[in-house]
């Protein structure tokens, strides 16, 4: 069932600047959310103003950035029951909604800095399962591993952009010794918490987790899944 959005976009606000820099690159194209891998993605918005990208990691579970979570007046974290998260969202209308009812960040993460970018991660318990496809967890992939990533972005709310030709540069670890991912793929604000997706078999896993990306070009950091306790 499609339904209207109209009272969640109220609640939303305007943009989040989720990611602090903008793409100027053209690298990004429309993507059907009706298909795979596409349609493992969920729009994530908060009544505090954050409008973020997840995905599904378990039928009632969302994997997005931590940061996604931050009320931008208050720097504190939004109540779950403010958080909502949307299945095959475009312009304006999805397939299904749902309320978070516990939210799990990633150790270490600061709500005040929104950092580090090692801890940037967040799992969503849902009050009902979503439809769409769960995508799986990758392992860590080696540098020069072609890789996709989309989400809804600032420039384009309302529909999915992707970047479907881009690849794994190098996997780095931050101060604390946690496992990030360099990339360069395109994305713009709003594309925060969407998944970095690589080839695993004749579909897609999920290898990294979108946290940052440069002002003025493509490629940006993610933070690597493999040996996070995701689904606990």
């Amino acid at each position: 069932m499609i339904r209207r959005l109209a009272l969640l976009l109220l609640l939303a606000g305007p943009a989040a600047a989720q990611l602090p820099g903008l793409d100027a690159t053209q690298a990004r194209r429309p993507a059907a959310v009706a298909e795979a891998p596409w349609s493992s993605l969920v729009r994530v918005q908060s009544e505090a103003g954050g409008r973020c990208t997840g995905v599904l990691i378990a039928p009632d579970r969302v994997l997005t950035a931590a940061h996604c979570l931050v009320a931008r007046l208050t720097g504190q974290l939004v109540q779950p029951g403010r958080v909502h998260v949307l299945a095959g969202y475009d312009r304006g209308e999805f397939r299904a909604h749902a309320t978070a009812t516990a939210l799990r960040l990633g150790p270490g993460f600061d709500p005040a800095t929104k950092g580090p970018v090692g801890a940037d991660w967040a799992v969503l318990q849902l009050e009902r399962n979503l439809p769409g496809p769960v995508l799986p967890l990758a392992a860590l992939p080696a540098p020069g591993t072609a890789a996709m990533l989309g989400g809804w972005q600032q420039d384009r709310a309302h529909a999915l952009l992707a970047d479907t030709a881009c690849r794994i540069e190098a996997a780095p670890r931050d101060a604390e010794g946690r496992r990030l991912l360099r990339h360069s793929c395109a994305g713009t604000r709003g594309v925060s918490g969407a998944p970095l997706l690589v080839r695993q078999g004749a579909g897609w896993a999920v290898a990294g987790l979108a946290a940052t990306a440069h002002r003025t070009a493509a490629g940006g950091m993610a933070v690597a899944v493999q040996g996070l306790a995701l689904l606990e």
